[in-house]
Formats: structure tokens, C-alpha cells, sequence
């Protein structure tokens, strides 16, 4: 499946991908609204064997078949080292 990706202004670190074939349009507007000015990164060809950065492959195909598009949230903060978490417990 070709796709695009896009980032946001608003929202550092999170994505959205989108078939190609249908751009924006399965996209909700209020999801649209909270990426600000969109930019898109790069169009990318998606098969099951692809290996990607930071999310799993079959996911991101899954989520743009059911809903038309996928959203990539920045990595959790809460996945700190023990040294920044002590006193937390």
C-alpha cells in the first residue's frame, strides 16, 4: 500500500499516515485541527515485511484499512530510567 506521512506543527514527534489513494479525507477534523499546519515527511510504499522506526508494520496497515488513516504518538516519558523515578514510589 503506497502511503504518505505527514507531521503537524502543533504536536512534536507524532505522524499521520494516510493511503494515498485517499489522502486526508477518512481523517476526523478535530484530529486535523490538533496537527496544526500539516507538512507532509514522505510518501512510503507499506508491505508486511517492512520494518519501520517506531511503530509495527501490520498496525499501521490494520488502523488505515479500518479507519483510513494512523496516528503516531510520540514514545511515552513515563518510560524514564530508575535513577529519574526514585522518590516517585
Amino acid at each position: 500500500m503506497l502511503c504518505e506521512i505527514y507531521k503537524g506543527s502543533k504536536k512534536a514527534e507524532m505522524y499521520l499516515y494516510v493511503p494515498l489513494q485517499n489522502g486526508l479525507k477518512d481523517v476526523p477534523e478535530v484530529l486535523l485541527q490538533s496537527f496544526g499546519e500539516l507538512e507532509l515527511v514522505m510518501k512510503l510504499e507499506l508491505t508486511a515485511s517492512r520494518k519501520l522506526a517506531r511503530v509495527d508494520v501490520a498496525s499501521v496497515l490494520d488502523d488505515i484499512q479500518e479507519k483510513g488513516f494512523y496516528l503516531q504518538v510520540p514514545p511515552s516519558t513515563w518510560d524514564a530510567p530508575q535513577s529519574h523515578s526514585k522518590g516517585l514510589e
